[in-house]
């Protein structure tokens, strides 16, 4: 019997989504859940058995299936652990894909979410026939995958591309998950653009804004961008102070790989050129020569749900070669 169709699972901060792919990939089936709902991995694995396995069914069973690819954060695609991921409710080392293998029965692979992202921009989306790019995340965390010579960069251990915890204000914002001072993803993921929203309410007491309609509990990315192109001043400098970060991270990014383009993904960019130009213009600036006017920035074509789904199934099919 032919194995037609892979599943994909991508597990966020705060959502899972999963989807059935068929070879071309084409997304023929998808759902999410919630995975900060649930306190440790066991209970996670019984809620998206719960919601996945009826999907399977509708497409003839696991005899149909050649296997399950998982992205996760801080996944490991030598061992198939997630280990000691700052943005997961569950601690420690999770030997997610032997658990996911037993309780679906299907050969499973898992890899870094945002290597996972990288895959599904190489075969399917905007960096479709590049050898050499960088796919940035901004999603609850900031992730990265590193394309060198059309390879995924993963390291001695799997852990390689960790670009969000490089250290870009020194003595800088605490990350609550890592401990580190001054992280990248302190400042550039949306939990970083809430926490800069409310480092400028407080710095400036008086300052009239949108967004002290809101109380801390609904502040957002989301609602600074709503704030943001209603004209609203602090909003708008929250996200020229966040380009400014991750553009002056990125140059740096650049200088290390000389990649095509950089391939931004992720809830943040639903800001559009609010982020991206602001992101361009301190990239740029703080090039050296060699490197200016070089590399592209631009936004993922996949939605947000689809690259990583396909990023995943990827590792599946993977293994045909």
């Amino acid at each position: 019997m032919t194995k037609d169709f892979a599943v994909g699972i991508d597990i966020g901060g705060t959502n899972t989504k999963f989807g059935i792919v068929d070879r071309k990939g084409n997304i023929l089936e998808q759902g999410r859940m919630r995975t900060d709902a649930h306190d440790n991995a066991e209970e996670f694995i019984d809620e998206l058995y719960k919601n996945l396995w009826p999907l399977i069914a509708n497409h003839g069973g696991t005899d149909k299936f050649k296997g399950i690819g998982m992205g996760a954060p801080n996944g490991n695609i030598y061992t198939g652990t997630i280990e000691y991921a700052p943005n997961l409710k569950w601690k420690g080392i999770i030997p997610m894909a032997d658990m996911v293998e037993k309780k679906f029965g299907l050969p499973t692979r898992l890899t870094n979410d945002a290597n996972a992202a990288a895959m599904g921009e190489m075969m399917y989306g905007v960096a479709k026939g590049m050898k050499h790019f960088i796919t940035i995340t901004l999603g609850t965390g900031v992730g990265s995958g590193i394309v060198i010579d059309g390879k995924i960069v993963v390291g001695h251990d799997g852990f390689a591309g960790e670009l969000g915890h490089v250290i870009v204000r020194h003595g800088g914002r605490l990350h609550k998950g890592t401990g580190a001072y001054g992280s990248l993803e302190a400042y550039a993921s949306a939990t970083g653009v809430r926490e800069t929203a409310i480092e400028f309410l407080t710095a400036e007491p008086d300052a009239p804004s949108l967004l002290r309609n809101y109380t801390i509990d609904e502040l957002t990315s989301e609602t600074v961008y709503n704030c943001a192109i209603q004209g609203d001043a602090i909003a708008n400098r929250i996200f020229e102070f966040t380009g400014e970060i991750l553009g002056e991270a990125l140059a740096n990014f650049v200088m290390f790989s000389s990649p095509e383009a950089i391939v931004l993904f992720g809830g943040l960019t639903k800001a559009g050129d609010l982020i991206l130009k602001p992101t361009v213009q301190a990239m740029e600036a703080n090039l050296i020569q060699v490197f200016k006017n070089k590399v592209k920035v631009i936004f993922s074509d996949l939605k947000e749900a689809d690259a990583a789904i396909l990023g995943a199934s990827a590792l599946v099919w993977e293994t045909d070669h």
